[in-house]
Parts: structure tokens; sequence; C-alpha cells
């Protein structure tokens, strides 16, 4: 309900829907080595469809966003031109099921910024349908931000004349993010029988500009992973 009512009444910026010339831009490099196979790509999390709309422009296999929030959705559906949108929750298995058994089998999976927003036992549950949505062959791309993202964090909310809106519209809506070790994000994905193929670290970017005009950004660490044998 927080997300649903967060996408209703959707700031004008929002926080993290940067360009995707820096963020799914800065990504794909990194994953598209290991998108094989000729099988559709999910952005899961996907949000109001921006960075979806730039995947789907480059991947010729088909794209489908992924969002919980139905409002969300409903604002990419409206945007878009080039992929699909569906509402998922990741933690439904039922409902991972239903939307792998209609891309016809595996998948690649983008998951940006969605782990470390939700409580522990939620997160095992997400890393469940990431985990099924691939199945085999499928390879996902997992970006979160790393733990010293907080004290970025912290200092936008401590700006003397309050935190930028962006930023605020979130924790108005209850959502906060929550106390994500590092080492947390490829344990439970190697929990569950995944190999990290590849791991590193990259700036993920914000819509927040510094007092000079810089875009700030938070570290973030991410990992392609998959079934290897």
């Amino acid at each position: 309900m927080s997300w649903d009512g967060f996408w209703t009444d959707a700031p004008p910026t929002v926080f993290w829907d940067a360009p995707p010339d820096v963020v799914a831009g800065r990504h794909l490099p990194l994953f598209e080595p290991y998108l094989t196979g000729g099988l559709p790509l999910v952005d899961a999390g996907c949000g109001n469809g921006t960075q979806t709309r730039h995947l789907a422009d480059r991947r010729p296999n088909g794209v489908v966003g992924v969002d919980l929030s139905p409002a969300a959705v409903e604002l990419a559906r409206r945007q878009s031109r080039n992929a699909e949108f569906e509402v998922l929750d990741l933690a439904d298995r039922h409902a991972v099921a239903a939307c792998r058994e209609r891309r016809r089998g595996d998948c690649h999976v983008y998951l940006r910024g969605v782990l470390h927003q939700a409580a522990p036992e939620e997160r095992a549950r997400m890393a469940d349908g990431v985990v099924a949505l691939l199945g085999g062959a499928g390879r996902g791309f997992v970006v979160e931000p790393a733990a010293a993202a907080k004290e970025t964090l912290m200092g936008l909310m401590r700006r003397p004349g309050g935190p930028p809106p962006s930023l605020a519209a979130v924790f108005a809506h209850g959502i906060s993010p929550m106390e994500m070790p590092d080492e947390a994000v490829p344990a439970l994905f190697v929990e569950r029988g995944l190999t990290v193929l590849a791991e590193g670290r990259a700036p993920l970017a914000t819509t927040v500009r510094d007092p000079e005009g810089a875009r700030v950004e938070l570290p973030s660490n991410w990992l392609v992973v998959g079934h290897t044998g």
C-alpha cells in the first residue's frame, strides 16, 4: 500500500528516476555479455518504466517491466511505446510462476535498488522469485546501494533547508531503506544455488543535485548471478 500510495501521489521528480544514460545505460554494458539464449528480460521493480523503456530500445528479445504497485504500472503503460508492463509481487511464488509461463520459460532479470527497501524475510521471498524467473538459463543483474550509501542519504536528510523534496516524498509515504550489509546481497543468491558470475562497484545516480550542481550518486554494488550446471 505504501508503494501504491507513493506512485499515486508521485512527485514531479522521483528520487531514483535519473536519466537512463546514467542508470541502465551504465549497467547494460556490465551484464549484456551474459544475456544469451534469446531470452526475454524482466525489469523487476520497474516503477514508472523509465529504465525499462531504455532497455527495450536495446534488447531484441523483448522486455517486460514488473512492479508491485498497480499505480506505477499504469504510469509506465501510459508512457510506453516499446515495452510490456504488468503488476507482479516478486515475493508471490504463484504470481511469479504465472509470469514465467507468460514469458514461455527462463528469463533474464534486471533488479535495481529493490532488495534494500524490503524487510529481511521479504528479501528472501523476493530472491526466490528472481531464482524462479531465471530458471536454468537466465542471468540476473542485481544492483543495490552499498552500506556506505547511508552516509550520503543522511547527509541529504540533514541539509539546512531540509531534505530534497524527491527524498522527502519517499519517507512521507512510509518507505525507508532497511539496513543491509554488502555481503547480504550475494549471500541471498548463493544460498539458493546460484553462482556469482561477475561483481563490482558502480555509482547509482539519483535526480538530486549537490550545491555545486553535480548529480548526487550513491555508492552501490552490482553482481551477475545464474546457474552454472
